[in-house]
């Protein structure tokens, strides 16, 4: 009963989606190498990435099978086309109706050819009309159930095959990144290498004998400035851009965050205390577990409320105390603390002292409102709740990005 279609194809069955995707990643490949170094030296890895994984992902057929309509239209069948039980001369062609089911899809048709690692060997004749998928039936015998019980094996077909090609398609998808990141990282190593830079600076560790006890900090003191440069391009070549290291980072948030938690037991101790006291006490905590690249001096006080980690005059990490005065004065706060940083890569801080009855209403205000700054890139991740980190861009320049820890502590009046 199904109808003959010669300009039409089998469905999912035409290429192997193994080499589709092969090439699809070939594809990615070819755009991280042909971009200049220059670029690839200075672009924000991970703008880039979400780029390139925007570019080369495959988006899934769908299938919309309540969308199914029926057209009819009467054509010349071949004799060798009908039931056995018809007795026609053969080599000639006979008047019947054709119905045309028209199944609506959404997504790139060409994916209607290629065939997914688990397939059918008897895939169904179809066509592509505009934005729908088309197969043919003769009604030989006006048996109405019989043309119903066929058209939706076919329907049934066309989206079990698609399944699972869908199936496949998220697995590349998901491998996209890992992959993307692997021909940029190494792409861009080389690129250093060349040029005998090396991307972050390690900071050297000494033993202090001056660690708190109250809180937990790195078991060595550790220097927080990179030893070798990070490049940047300019007019006259590369320039070294010091910055400081993820783990050295890291380890910086947790004191505060300890200090913090601190003053949240003990708020009749704290609550009174202006902002640069409470600066002045995490200062007192942090200067003994870190030590400056080029002089003794770590951590430094900027103006009344600031934390500085310097390397050759520029900052390369600060932190900004304030008590929370609502959304408007948090993200002025946040404008205030990047207009400090200049170089790439950059770390920060934002730390604020919440004095309102209702610090679970503050909490969602920072963390709904923070996105509407105009330099916010993304979040990243919440350590705990009234610990979050985010990717900010440095004013004016998008590829010079800034991770930014907000932390909020409840010190109530």
């Amino acid at each position: 009963m199904r109808g003959h279609r010669r300009d039409g194809f089998h469905a999912f069955s035409e290429y192997d989606g193994f080499s589709m995707f092969e090439n699809q990643r070939a594809a990615l490949d070819q755009a991280i190498k042909k971009q200049a170094d220059d670029y690839i030296l200075n672009v924000n890895r991970e703008e880039y990435l979400q780029h390139l994984i925007g570019e080369f992902c495959i988006e899934p057929l769908e299938i919309h099978s309540d969308g199914l309509s029926v057209s009819t239209h009467e054509e010349m069948i071949p004799a060798e086309m009908h039931p056995r039980d018809y007795f026609m001369d053969r080599g000639g062609s006979y008047p019947r109706d054709v119905l045309v089911f028209h199944l609506p899809f959404t997504g790139d048709a060409q994916l209607l050819k290629v065939r997914a690692s688990t397939y059918s060997m008897s895939a169904p004749l179809i066509n592509v009309e505009q934005d729908c998928i088309t197969f043919n039936m003769i009604n030989f015998n006006l048996d109405a159930q019989r043309i119903k019980q066929e058209s939706e094996s076919t329907i049934r077909s066309i989206e079990t095959q698609n399944g699972y090609l869908t199936r496949d398609i998220e697995s590349f998808n998901s491998s996209l990144r890992q992959h993307a990141e692997k021909i940029f990282d190494a792409r861009k190593e080389q690129l250093l290498k060349k040029n005998n830079l090396i991307a972050s600076l390690g900071v050297p560790i000494r033993e202090s004998g001056n660690k708190s006890g109250t809180f937990s900090v790195p078991a060595k003191r550790t220097k927080a400035i990179a030893s070798k440069p990070q490049p940047k391009v300019t007019d006259k070549g590369y320039e070294p851009e010091p910055t400081l290291d993820a783990t050295i980072y890291a380890q910086i948030l947790k004191i505060i965050h300890d200090v913090g938690k601190q003053f949240e037991r003990l708020p009749s101790t704290y609550s009174g205390k202006e902002e640069e006291h409470l600066r002045d006490h995490m200062l007192l905590i942090l200067e003994p577990n870190f030590e400056g690249a080029a002089t003794g001096e770590t951590f430094n006080k900027s103006g009344k409320t600031d934390i500085l980690l310097r390397h050759e005059g520029k900052n390369v990490f600060i932190a900004e105390l304030k008590y929370w005065h609502g959304k408007k004065g948090f993200l002025e706060t946040i404008s205030q603390l990047l207009g400090y940083l200049t170089w790439r890569d950059s770390k920060a801080a934002v730390v604020m002292f919440v004095r309102n009855k209702d610090f679970m209403a503050v909490l969602e205000t920072a963390k709904d409102s923070i996105a509407e700054h105009e330099n916010y890139l993304s979040f990243i991740n919440a350590q705990e709740e009234g610990w979050y980190s985010y990717r900010f861009h440095l004013n004016g320049d998008k590829n010079r990005e800034v991770k930014l820890a907000v932390m909020l502590f409840h010190i109530p009046a």
